[in-house]
């Protein structure tokens, strides 16, 4: 299924398809056009996610990279599935980006199985029925600001006041005192500071990192 782009404003693109072929949300749309900053004269091709229908067969997309290069009327291809990334033992220890493309300049993952990035939460019936906490190891937390297994903690503060510093001890104590849980630390958007800050936490606590 195929379309044109119709506007482009930073990385949000509005696409026109054919009457009656309009993808679903949250599907993957792929945009290919020549690259001419690629060394080699490769062309580019970048990814969007189907955010809304906005009616008149034209649909609004996130793209997942830089729209540089990319121009009205181009051909956009739906390709009918939402993106997807590699699941299992074989991704541990890996680094990935959001489109599940291995980042940590070792080959691509390969895994039996890919799920999409989103997905319905858990039925009621295989969720716990007890609340337990998540010791991280930390005596600060664990007694003021308790972690429930499962639940959410949102850290607030200005720059420099230490919030990824503790995000990274944290995944330091539970990878050090326990064996079923695999710490993985998600970045999107940080500043080169904040880069440079979890690089040196990582290589001191023998984590892996890359800056990409």
């Amino acid at each position: 299924m195929k379309g044109k782009i119709k506007s482009i404003i930073g990385p949000v693109v509005d696409i026109e398809f054919a009457d009656g072929h309009i993808p679903e949300v949250y599907n993957a749309i792929e945009v290919k056009f020549d690259n001419p900053n690629s060394a080699n004269g490769q062309g580019k091709v970048v990814v969007l996610e189907t955010q809304y229908h906005l009616g008149g067969n034209t649909i609004r997309a996130i793209s997942m990279d830089t729209t540089d290069g990319m121009a009205r009327g181009m051909e956009a291809t739906d390709t009918g599935a939402p993106i997807s990334v590699p699941v299992g033992k074989e991704t541990l220890g890996r680094i990935f980006n959001v489109l599940g493309q291995a980042v940590d300049g070792q080959p691509e993952a390969q895994t039996k199985k890919r799920l999409p990035i989103h997905r319905h939460a858990p039925e009621f019936t295989k969720q716990a029925t007890k609340v337990e906490i998540l010791e991280t190891g930390i005596k600060v937390i664990d007694l003021i600001c308790p972690v429930l297994k499962g639940g959410k903690v949102g850290l607030f503060g200005g720059a420099g006041v230490g919030k990824t510093v503790a995000c990274m001890h944290i995944l330091n104590e539970l990878e050090e005192e326990t064996d079923d849980i695999v710490p993985i630390y998600i970045n999107c958007w940080k500043r080169n500071t904040t880069y440079k800050i979890v690089a040196e936490i990582c290589e001191k606590m023998d984590f892996k990192f890359i800056e990409n």
